[in-house]
């Protein structure tokens, strides 16, 4: 067999390169790290009640907040392969820049509890390795910038105040102890795995030790990175503690094609960035957003959805303004995302379903739109069947009447040979204007299953179901 030219290893080379940059694009590189060791029988871990618990929870709010904020750059990851001058500077200089002078975390509070949001998980420290609380394990810290306040517990006091459960994200890895250390800043060397690093995993234990112990009821921890001995420790402490990533699925910018068995959780940026970017962002439109958490949610999963500060404190406008979109239409449709289950389908085309936990209703919510205000819109669907009790209703509304007339508009159903036939008014005049460009959700209560349509439903199928067209570059 003759050898392969050189310029053909080289296109083989480059394409396995670009194969490997897609696969971190998407979020798998970082799950494949934070695995850890595969937990052998009898050893601690999640609690299947937290586990069922968590299910019911649906969105939560990711906070990216580092010493980085300042300059506007990607968090943490700019320091790898960067000069030694650079990386100087970064520690030594960065400290001093990071004033939030106008934070205000009640109001970020109100803002999630607006929104439905049940918990809140919060970068203390990111794969930098600063410290956003007041540790005693490095002056590499927020006690040691200008504003001086232990903003991990200002944060957390303030978002307990509203209800919401507290969720610590931590990075094993952690640069500035490279640094410190005299190594190379990477994620992918031995020395950058507490597993290989003693004095770094001493040091990570105990600022675990600390969150845990001095910051109240923590309800959930996110290990991005090799989660071993950390959350053992964490379930030491306290064994009612939920590990997400490090314990369960949590993809990053995509979604999977089906539903994943036991709890997992999406985590999306509104743009292309996690922490503040303050030019050349592209955000997500409101009803993207909003389909997005539909598609989590039939799937079977919870949506960690991303806020990034910026270096005053303040969340940026254009993702405000997004989480008041997605405010409203929880508001209206709340039940239908909120401790549920999947259905026995994902969904009917553009219809995708929902069910009550322990009970047997059903929400099916037609995302073809804009559905015009005022009009009649009709539906057949085969997964479900009515029963002499059910009753069909648009969410939100009575079907008494509408704005600007007396008429009824109830829904109603029929059940035939080929389906469940809905028929169904948007009535609920939500804009000025009365164009809702957003999913409308339907309430079918005392529904039963029809197992025999699904294979059909199935077959029908030409890909993986898809309400949200992730894009791992945003």
């Amino acid at each position: 067999m003759k050898p392969l030219p050189i310029l053909v290893l080289l296109l083989l080379g480059s394409l396995a390169a670009l194969a490997a940059a897609d696969k971190e694009a998407e979020g798998l590189k970082t799950e494949t790290i934070s695995q850890g060791a595969a937990r052998q029988a009898g050893e601690p871990g999640n609690d299947p009640a937290r586990c069922e618990w968590f299910k019911d929870q649906a969105l939560g709010m990711f906070i990216h907040w580092g010493v980085d904020c300042p300059l506007g750059t990607v968090i943490s990851h700019h320091l790898v392969g960067s000069s030694k001058d650079y990386q100087d500077r970064f520690f030594s200089q960065m400290p001093g820049m990071f004033y939030p002078k106008d934070f205000q975390p009640e109001a970020w509070a109100r803002l999630a509890k607006l929104v439905g949001m049940k918990y809140v998980v919060f970068t203390t420290k990111h794969h930098a390795g600063f410290c956003m609380w007041d540790t005693k394990t490095t002056d590499f810290n927020i006690m040691k910038t200008p504003y001086q306040k232990d903003i991990t517990r200002e944060l957390f006091d303030a978002f307990r105040a509203q209800g919401i459960k507290i969720g610590v994200y931590f990075s094993p890895d952690d640069f500035w102890m490279l640094h410190q250390q005299g190594y190379p800043i990477t994620r992918t060397r031995p020395e950058a795995n507490p597993a290989h690093n003693p004095e770094l995993m001493q040091h990570n234990l105990a600022q675990i030790r600390e969150l845990l112990t001095n910051y109240g009821k923590i309800d959930c921890l996110f290990f991005d990175g090799n989660p071993d001995q950390l959350k053992q420790l964490a379930w030491q402490i306290d064994p009612q503690i939920l590990v997400t990533r490090g314990e369960m699925v949590t993809p990053e910018q995509k979604l999977p094609g089906e539903p994943l068995p036991g709890p997992w959780e999406a985590n999306f940026t509104m743009g292309t960035e996690w922490p503040f970017k303050p030019t050349n962002e592209e955000y997500k439109s409101g009803t993207e957003l909003i389909k997005m958490l539909i598609e989590v949610r039939a799937k079977g999963g919870n949506l960690l959805l991303n806020v990034g500060p910026d270096p005053d404190g303040v969340l940026p406008f254009e993702q405000t303004r997004l989480m008041r979109e997605l405010a409203l239409w929880l508001f209206i449709n709340g039940e239908a995302i909120f401790e549920i289950r999947p259905w026995i389908v994902t969904n009917e085309k553009s219809v995708w379903f929902t069910q009550a936990k322990n009970t047997n209703t059903v929400y099916a919510i037609e995302t073809d739109t804009p559905w015009p205000w005022a009009t009649w819109r009709d539906f057949t669907i085969q997964s479900v069947r009515a029963t002499q009790d059910t009753e069909v209703e648009v969410v939100g509304q009575t079907g008494e009447n509408r704005c600007w007339s007396t008429e009824p508009c109830k829904a109603t159903w029929k059940q035939q040979a080929d389906g469940l036939h809905l028929r169904a008014m948007f009535a609920q005049r939500l804009y000025t204007n009365c164009k809702w460009p957003n999913p409308i959700v339907i309430r079918i209560t005392h529904a039963e299953p029809v197992k025999a349509a699904v294979p059909q439903i199935l077959a029908e199928r030409k890909e993986a179901p898809r309400l949200f067209k992730s894009d791992p570059a945003k």
